[in-house]
């Protein structure tokens, strides 16, 4: 039986091969076509913001020659800023036709698509790739390079007409409080439609933007404070509904508000590092404990700790006690083991922890103001008084003719704080004070740890 079997298999598979295959005859092969010839009306394209929906520049090409008929050649017109090689274009696919024209908004879209600024010319490339229908056979043209110019087109969001903006809130070093320090709270005007700033943020927390420091009538703000991702950027308004909700985690970070989109944008510069300071003072609480900093993160803290009496305390690097926990291992060591840290008295301390050398210290502190007017120590220093409330010094005093100044701790310069940079925000060491004649009530802010900021205001 076997045998048959195997016959009548061999038998089938044969009679296949015979008669049930016909022959196929070749595929068709299509010539190659030839690259395009691509001109354009004009060299120079500037149109204004009345010209929206006017005809601004034509592109014609010639035929390629492809094999098929036009009428199914691809055609893709690239338009891209020159020097890129095309790697971020802008492509128009196109059938039928060789030929293209552009109206004034599509060419201005593009234009600031690619970043360009308004009213300012940049060169741009322009090539089309034509091909079959199915993309075999890519053949570019040559490139034309036009010079184009991006119009200002009416902003999404009004920019504030006082042409400037600031920020507030409890994201901010001064907080709710209205006025706002400056130039500390103050954005820059990048131009009539861009403001941007770099602001010591508290993580956590929220802030606005005020077209008039000291006015609360109008607001820039955003229509949910509660979108996932908004603390990064996205859409703002005038006078929406919510705060702007700020990154979490405390740091520099740089704000950029364009009104010509209605998008803002929040990008860290800098991350802090942070310590809590729970104890008995404060009840043991580490989420409501005062924070020592580290503005580069890179493990040296510090921070003004105010004490209501004599205490123990820890320090925790989160804001509960499941993480690394910091206690005294000996005389001016810090041990994850050790016992706990102390201060003798009352007062605010100038506390700093190096958790890679395994170091801590304690100091005692008042504050004043010293300077030419002092005799640089020679008198004594304008004294500052202390409200633990705002968490802030305050004092006033005369100055008779121009003095530079500084701030120091216990009447000595082992802890002094000047400006280097003019930016105000305080520097340890830092540049001397100018002001010129007059009587000033000064406000000396020591109550964020590793951003210290004053105000000297002129009576």
């Amino acid at each position: 039986m076997k045998y048959l079997i195997k016959n009548i298999l061999f038998a089938t598979l044969l009679a296949v091969v015979l008669f049930g295959c016909e022959k196929v005859g070749p595929l068709a092969v299509y010539k190659s076509g030839s690259s395009a010839t691509l001109t354009s009306s004009s060299a120079t394209v500037a149109p204004v913001v009345a010209d929206s929906l006017k005809n601004v520049i034509t592109f014609n090409w010639t035929n390629p020659n492809y094999a098929t008929d036009s009428n199914t050649v691809k055609y893709v017109l690239q338009i891209d800023s020159t020097g890129r090689n095309f790697s971020n274009a802008v492509s128009i696919t196109l059938t039928k036709s060789q030929t293209y024209t552009m109206v004034a908004k599509d060419l201005n879209a593009i234009l600031l698509g690619f970043g360009f600024n308004y009213n300012t010319a940049y060169k741009i490339d322009v090539r089309v790739v034509s091909s079959y229908a199915n993309n075999n056979d890519m053949i570019a043209s040559n490139v034309l390079t036009i010079n184009a110019t991006p119009y200002v087109i009416p902003p999404k969001v009004v920019p504030p007409s006082s042409k400037a903006l600031f920020l507030v809130g409890d994201a901010t070093a001064g907080g709710w409080n209205n006025p706002v320090p400056v130039p500390t709270q103050q954005f820059t005007k990048v131009d009539s439609v861009t403001y941007r700033g770099t602001f010591y943020l508290i993580g956590g927390k929220q802030y606005l933007a005020l077209p008039i420091n000291g006015d609360w009538s109008h607001k820039y703000s955003v229509a949910d404070g509660t979108k996932n991702g908004l603390s990064a950027g996205g859409d703002f308004g005038y006078d929406f509904a919510s705060n702007f909700p700020g990154p979490s985690t405390t740091g520099f970070y740089t704000i950029t508000m364009d009104f010509q989109r209605g998008k803002f944008s929040v990008v860290l510069v800098k991350a802090f590092g942070l310590l809590y300071t729970p104890g008995g003072y404060q009840g043991w609480d580490p989420a409501s404990a005062p924070t020592l900093g580290s503005p580069k993160a890179d493990g040296d803290y510090s921070g003004f700790v105010n004490f209501n009496a004599a205490s123990e305390f820890k320090l925790t690097s989160q804001a509960d006690w499941s993480g690394t926990n910091y206690g005294t291992g000996g005389a001016g060591v810090l041990s994850t083991s050790g016992g706990n840290m102390s201060v003798a008295s009352a007062g605010v301390y100038y506390i700093q922890a190096n958790t890679k050398n395994n170091t801590w210290s304690a100091t005692k502190t008042t504050w004043g103001v010293v300077g030419a007017f002092t005799g640089w120590g020679g008198s004594p220093d304008v004294a500052l008084t202390y409200n633990s409330g705002s968490g802030k010094y305050t004092g006033s005093f005369v100055l008779a003719s121009g003095s530079d100044l500084k701030f120091r701790a216990n009447s000595d310069w082992g802890i002094n704080l000047g400006d280097t940079g003019a930016d105000g925000v305080l520097d340890f060491g830092g540049d001397n004070i100018t002001l010129v004649a007059g009587t000033y009530n000064v406000t000396l802010d020591l109550s964020h740890s590793g951003y210290y900021t004053y105000s000297f205001i002129k009576q």
